[in-house]
């Protein structure tokens, strides 16, 4: 729906995404993409939208994939979560787990490649979780093999699939530390975001456990979007 919306509205799209049904996680998005989306659905629920193209906030990001996306941080429309803000809704309001529910992964709790006693965490059993067959196609066979959104418990906070399914892009271009603080935006790219690794988080269907760990960063070029590539969008609290 926010896709036909943007299109008629002159948005351009580089990789507009695949999925089973409406029910399942869109993948094959790029980080651009899901940028111009979260403007999109902002214009189309009657909000501001929060990217732009030029330092003044005057020219909202609609299309292409420019050298530089500048960002409104006091805007109320939809956004992609920064890489902190991603992974304290992940944990759940857990603190110290490797997961959003504890300690332990199994193929009950999240659909992920399982390897059964893998590094003495994960439960297994071993192979492609059999629920990526709902839907159509074959445990691995043709992707993608997710699963229908609800299929697994929700964390402490209500979220599903924050860990495996698909892979969530951030806003944070990535970078070695972690941006630090309270609740850190991460850096600027250190040239072109074109030329550099924007964050992925949650793991996917497709990954083994360690992935699917709260604290695992992943990252790839922001033009490129993979079959188990996909995103999720904020929205500031009250909005």
């Amino acid at each position: 729906t926010v896709y036909s919306c943007a299109t008629s509205r002159g948005y351009g799209f580089d990789n507009p995404g695949v999925g089973k049904a409406t029910n399942y996680p869109v993948e094959r998005v790029d980080w651009y993409d899901c940028v111009k989306w979260c403007n999109a659905r902002s214009q189309q629920s009657g909000k501001t939208p929060v990217y732009y193209t030029d330092a003044g906030m005057t020219q909202v990001y609609t299309n292409g994939e420019p050298s530089q996306v500048y960002v409104s941080w006091s805007g109320q429309g939809y956004r992609l979560p920064t890489e902190a803000e991603w992974e304290k809704a992940a944990r759940g309001g857990l603190s110290g787990q490797r997961f959003p529910w504890g300690e332990l992964i199994s193929e009950s709790l999240a659909n992920y490649y399982g390897h059964a006693n893998y590094r003495g965490y994960d439960l297994g059993p071993t192979g492609y979780n059999a629920i990526g067959i709902i839907g159509g196609g074959s445990v691995g066979g043709p992707t993608p093999a997710t699963s229908p959104v609800g299929s697994f418990p929700p964390n402490g906070y209500g979220l599903f699939d924050m860990a495996g399914n698909s892979w969530e892009w951030c806003w944070d271009c990535y970078a070695v530390p972690y941006a630090g603080g309270a609740d850190p935006r991460g850096p600027p790219p250190p040239g072109p975001i074109y030329a550099s690794y924007c964050v992925l988080r949650g793991g996917a269907w497709d990954t083994d456990a360690t992935s699917c760990r709260g604290a695992i960063r992943g990252s790839f070029y922001p033009a490129d979007g993979f079959s188990d590539y996909g995103f999720r969008s904020v929205l500031p609290s009250g909005q």
